[in-house]
């Protein structure tokens, strides 16, 4: 099946494609024989199979990363740094074929895809420079006889549990601030996006990072029980997962049994607010680049979008004409602006908001159905009139749907901003230096976007606030894998 596999995707370097899980260094398949068929959402067809693997390789696998873990935790951060970078540049080295990868099983563009790459391919050379200043401090005493030392440690090993929406940088995210720590790794993908992890597992062991310092399972319908382990088990000291806020719960849960550290991004409801005084043009461009990335599939992406009333025509009616030109097909196609949804779940959902919507009072400016075809195609849509009470703007839509809402004052379009349980990301359009500071302050999210859609940056602390998480990634997120150690040093 791994040449069939590899076959399907076209790559230059087709041993990249790998259908078999990683523990301890050596490439395996599920115990009781299971797989899973990972089908390209474009056109419905099967890519490949990965293992239906279960509790005991989950097992294996945290056994062989704490294993792992006494030998890779007395590296320096030099030698962690070189090994980091060595991995970067494979990733480099392989960039058209893993954007490949990511299209051909999340369905995104190429353009997209190579984006993704590169922005993933970042967090390893990022990673790779605060290896090495990983700083403890000297406290001083007020005991003359006392010298208080401050060292950081790596916490042990680490579950790392990641969404489909960006099977590379959600991988490189996590894992590279772990390994730059000194930490091991077991990692979970996405049952929809695996081939992603696995290649970059395979560059890692390129890369010369030893074995069981990386491990992955793969599985689906044991994925709860899976979950569970990873959570619980009393050998790993740090959980971090990406993805809905109720699955966030739960695994939060579960890892309180043994006080383990946690990092949560969890899902967003993103307000996207432009005011009378911002450039229309420039507000429009960012709602584009914000929406509709990814076909509205990332946690970040405008939700809510809210134009006060002077502008609000003007504005509908440039975004409406904008995504009126999408193209929307096959991501390998070099035409597509705009590719499928992940399964038919998430056209579902889209098409519910939708009808939620007209049926309060939206009208449909653009788009609004799904696209006929064997792919799960939906329409760029845009919705104007929609009313506060909307389905839409209670819960994420994760799909390509900008619902616009009209809005009279600062004071009410806080209001309506704030008014959720999560607090991701938030963004809004003004040219008034003293309203800027004023809304930045007062929106209850992680991340605020001024005058701009894209916020995602590897040097940055990514991460939100109320029910989107916990902890911070990027920028100096390796401290979230790093134990903080008193030494005081007596009898001086």
């Amino acid at each position: 099946m791994a040449s069939t596999a590899a076959s399907n995707f076209g790559l230059k370097d087709a041993s990249l494609i790998r259908t078999q899980g990683f523990i301890n260094g050596k490439w395996v398949d599920a115990q009781e024989g299971g797989t899973i068929n990972v089908t390209n959402p474009a056109t419905g067809e099967v890519l490949g199979t990965v293992p239906e693997m279960a509790v005991t390789e989950t097992k294996q696998a945290i056994e062989a990363a704490a294993e792992a873990f006494k030998t890779w935790s007395k590296t320096t951060g030099k030698q962690r740094h070189n090994m980091l970078k060595k991995f970067y540049d494979l990733m480099q080295e392989h960039q058209d074929d893993l954007a490949r990868i990511i299209t051909l099983e999340n369905g995104k563009p190429l353009a997209e895809a190579k984006g993704e790459n590169a922005y993933s391919a970042s967090f390893l050379e990022w990673f790779a420079e605060e290896a090495v200043r990983t700083y403890g401090e000297v406290v001083p005493s007020a005991f003359p006889q006392i010298r208080n030392v401050v060292i950081k440690q790596p916490v042990g090993v680490v579950s790392i549990l990641t969404p489909w929406n960006f099977p590379s940088a959600m991988i490189t995210r996590k894992l590279a601030a772990a390994l730059a720590a000194g930490c091991t790794a077991v990692i979970k993908p996405p049952p929809e996006t695996p081939f992603s992890c696995l290649a970059l597992t395979e560059l890692a062991t390129r890369a010369g990072i030893p074995a069981g310092v990386i491990n992955v399972i793969t599985t689906q319908a044991n994925v709860q029980e899976v979950g569970r382990e990873m959570c619980t088990n009393s050998t790993v000291r740090k959980v971090s997962f990406t993805g809905s806020t109720p699955v966030a719960k739960t695994l939060y849960g579960l890892a309180a049994g043994t006080l383990k550290k946690v990092s949560i991004e969890a899902g967003g409801n993103a307000p996207f607010v432009v005011f009378n005084d911002a450039d229309i043009d420039e507000a429009v461009a960012g709602a584009i680049a914000c929406k509709f990335r990814g076909s509205g599939q990332t946690c970040v992406c405008a939700n809510r979008i809210y134009v006060q009333s002077s502008v609000y025509a003007d504005f509908a009616s440039r975004l409406a004409e904008k995504v009126s030109a999408f193209k929307v097909g096959n991501g390998l196609d070099s035409e597509t602006t705009h590719g499928p949804l992940i399964h038919e779940r998430a056209v579902e959902k889209v098409q519910r908001h939708v009808e939620d919507a007209v049926s309060k009072g939206a009208q449909i400016l653009v788009g609004g159905q799904r696209l006929q075809g064997s792919g799960t195609f939906f329409a760029p849509t845009v919705l104007s009139d929609v009313p506060a009470a909307a389905l839409v703007n209670q819960e994420e839509t994760f799909g390509p749907l900008a619902a616009i809402t009209r809005f009279e004052t600062e004071e009410e379009v806080i209001r309506l901003a704030n008014d959720t349980t999560v607090g991701l990301a938030g963004y809004f359009y003004s040219r008034d230096v003293g309203r800027v500071w004023r809304v930045a302050e007062a929106l209850e999210v992680g991340m605020v976007g001024v005058n701009t859609g894209l916020i995602s940056q590897n040097v940055i602390p990514f991460g939100g606030i109320k029910e989107s998480g916990l902890g911070r990634e990027g920028g100096h997120g390796i401290d979230e894998y790093m134990n903080t150690k008193l030494v005081a040093f007596g009898s001086l």
